[in-house]
């Protein structure tokens, strides 16, 4: 089994800049590809980024050029930077494990989430 325990959330203003990390335990051996995810209120859960093993990052269309997502293997750490953040990124964060390499994270694992709030 595989723990994730999400950092770093906060209320923070509009064109202000956040990290959050992600640290894994237990089984980390079995994690490839990991991701961050976000879920607003009354929407879905969507990925916001992912990483491969190798460091390859994936960016959905609208967080390019404002996130960069990272990861420290030696730390079993995934990052997640966010600037110039807008009132729409306002939501509870995710992060997500796979045991396969994908650059969309289904979420073998998940962790308890960490709140994001951009106010005006």
């Amino acid at each position: 089994q595989v723990q994730l325990v999400e950092s770093g959330g906060g209320l923070v203003r509009a064109g202000e800049s956040l990290r959050l990390s992600c640290t894994a335990s237990g089984n980390v051996g079995s994690i490839d590809a990991m991701a961050w995810y976000r879920q607003a209120p009354g929407k879905e859960r969507e990925q916001v980024a992912s990483i491969s093993r190798s460091g390859s990052p994936y960016y959905e269309d609208f967080v390019k050029g404002r996130f960069t997502i990272s990861r420290d293997d030696d730390k079993n750490t995934v990052y997640l930077q966010m600037d110039s953040l807008k009132p729409e990124d306002t939501a509870v964060y995710y992060c997500a494990a796979d045991s396969r390499n994908s650059y969309r994270v289904v979420g073998d694992f998940w962790g308890q989430g960490t709140q994001v709030t951009v106010s005006l």
